[in-house]
């Protein structure tokens, strides 16, 4: 039986993952703007301008890797953006198949509905997930062409990536002048939202009304630009998918600074660069791949990264948890949410978790979290081999993803901002179902691109009804910082300490107290 299930789990991932960058659109007129940097030609399909490609930072190469992100220089002429830019470099998952990856990757995507560059319509960035290590704002499930059409200007970006964006190094450390190494993908997400605030109003979008949104490894960036004093004054709204912290979790990750100095000297030994008389320099002469190669030796797709967000003190002054505790995140409207099977899509096609017994379940629960594991195993048994997996999977979804989301709506309510909460659902017809409402599913719906690729949600009533109430609702929410509007299901605004949410399946319905049974020993495995 686990055999068949992993089987099939396997080729649903490795199809759902072959999200193949495009190569622009046939029978399209072309549209030419001028921007800060110089002219841009971009193309116009259904009503929607599409601009792909655009940098928004100078290449972070040779003597930049591992530094701030630099602006980039003009261009002269009109600068080709009818197909996506490189993908940053990184290693080979079954999640997604990219194929275009050059360490010249700062680029971003805009498509937008606007026909005057006086439109000032509300402008939302997407931040794509990845575990920080894999993706690309250029995956065919992001295409915004069909949530532009809800008249919203859609920005994709990519941001450095693993060991090239979130490497910590003592010497990277002393050469920062500021006793600090590593958040280099944030960085660039903060310059990719500055290049929002100085040029989106050529494409008829409003500088002064953006949201960010972003899934999984992007959906806990929203929540650490949240905390940022360097993203402050640069969004209005926020939404965090199925992202948010991952402190109820224990996932063994450098979550400082000096500890993930340790990682970068592992690097430093891997790469050979020991012996060097300028190990920085050394580093920086190795090619992309050979340091994407050199620190994901031991990489599992299904595991937790080493190459991660870090408080540094300057990016992120302290734990985002900690600080949103303290009620010192931005006060801005939050849309957050998490969806009702999160662990299946990691869990599924691991053999060791098919193969495991009960005892070996219990020892697993007690090896992360040591102090509590009694009170773990009553809120998650396993009663023999065959409840294991179910168990795991309920594990992975409350306390590594609803926990962090719980956290983050509670304390953005306690402070006054307007929370709203959803669960989604929906599980489709399709060999997927096995999987229920797994991590990333609602992305399908959310960008109106149920056929990305191999992947193929039915175009049911049924999916495209909720596919079509999620965009309004998400846009709505980016125009009015309310997600609510004419004959659309009431979204209820969220209160603190178990308050409504809506669940997003068919029939639409709310419900209050998510996974209230489960806030006592949230709290008490997490820092407060």
């Amino acid at each position: 039986m686990w055999k068949k299930i992993v089987l099939i789990i396997s080729v649903i991932a490795v199809l759902s993952g072959s999200f193949i960058t495009c190569a622009g659109y046939s029978k399209a007129e072309y549209k030419v703007i001028n921007i800060k940097s110089g002219s841009i030609r971009g193309t116009v399909e259904d009503g929607v301008s599409a601009f792909l490609g655009i940098p928004y930072a100078a290449p972070p190469t040779g003597e930049l890797r591992w530094r701030e992100p630099q602006a980039n220089s003009p261009w002269d002429g009109t600068r080709d953006c009818t197909k996506y830019g490189p993908a940053c470099p990184q290693p080979k998952t079954i999640f997604y198949n990219v194929d275009n990856m050059n360490e010249d990757c700062l680029n971003l995507n805009v498509w937008t509905p606007s026909q005057s560059s006086g439109d000032k319509l509300p402008v939302m960035v997407w931040i794509h997930g990845g575990s920080f290590t894999t993706g690309a704002g250029s995956l065919r499930m992001y295409e915004g062409k069909n949530l532009a059409k809800n008249g919203v200007v859609i920005v994709t970006i990519n941001y450095r990536l693993g060991p090239l964006g979130f490497l910590s190094h003592p010497l990277l450390s002393k050469e920062s002048g500021r006793s600090a190494s590593g958040n280099y993908g944030l960085l660039d997400q903060i310059a990719a939202l500055k290049w929002v605030k100085q040029n989106i109003a050529d494409f008829g979008g409003n500088p002064d009304n953006v949201t960010i949104f972003g899934e999984s490894a992007g959906g806990a960036c929203v929540c650490d630009l949240m905390v940022s004093p360097l993203a402050d004054g640069l969004f209005q709204q926020a939404v965090s998918e199925s992202g948010s912290f991952s402190d109820a979790y224990p996932s063994y990750r450098e979550d400082t600074v000096a500890k993930a100095e340790g990682t970068g000297l592992e690097l430093q030994s891997k790469l050979g660069c020991d012996g060097a008389a300028d190990p920085l320099a050394a580093m920086r002469s190795k090619t992309a791949d050979e340091v994407v190669r050199a620190a994901y030796l031991d990489y599992s797709s299904g595991g937790a990264s080493k190459y991660r967000p870090v408080v540094d003190g300057w990016v992120i002054p302290d734990n985002p948890w900690t600080m949103f505790s303290a009620g010192k995140q931005v006060k801005v409207p939050l849309l957050i949410g998490t969806n009702a099977d999160e662990g299946s899509i990691f869990l599924m096609p691991d053999p060791k978790v098919l193969k495991m017994s009960r005892q070996d379940y219990e020892s697993y629960v007690k090896s992360l979290y040591p102090r509590d594991y009694e009170a773990v195993l009553t809120l998650f048994p396993a009663s023999d081999s065959q409840s294991v997996l179910q168990a795991m999977i309920k594990l992975r979804t409350i306390m590594n993803f609803s926990a962090g989301a719980l956290h983050a709506a509670d304390t953005a309510a306690d402070c006054g901002s307007k929370v709203y909460m959803y669960q989604f659902s929906r599980v489709p017809n399709t060999m997927l179902k096995l999987a229920g409402a797994f991590h990333g599913l609602e992305i399908f719906y959310l960008f109106g691109n149920l056929r990305a690729d191999r992947v193929a949600i039915p175009d049911d009533r049924t999916d495209l009804a909720l596919s079509k109430t999620m965009m309004q609702y998400w846009t709505n929410f980016a125009k009015t910082s309310d997600p609510n509007g004419t004959q659309l299901p009431q979204w209820p605004v969220y209160e603190a300490g178990g308050g409504k949410y809506i669940i997003l399946d068919e029939p639409l319905t709310t419900s209050s107290g998510l996974y209230s049974a489960y806030y006592d020993l949230i709290k008490k495995v997490t820092p407060q």
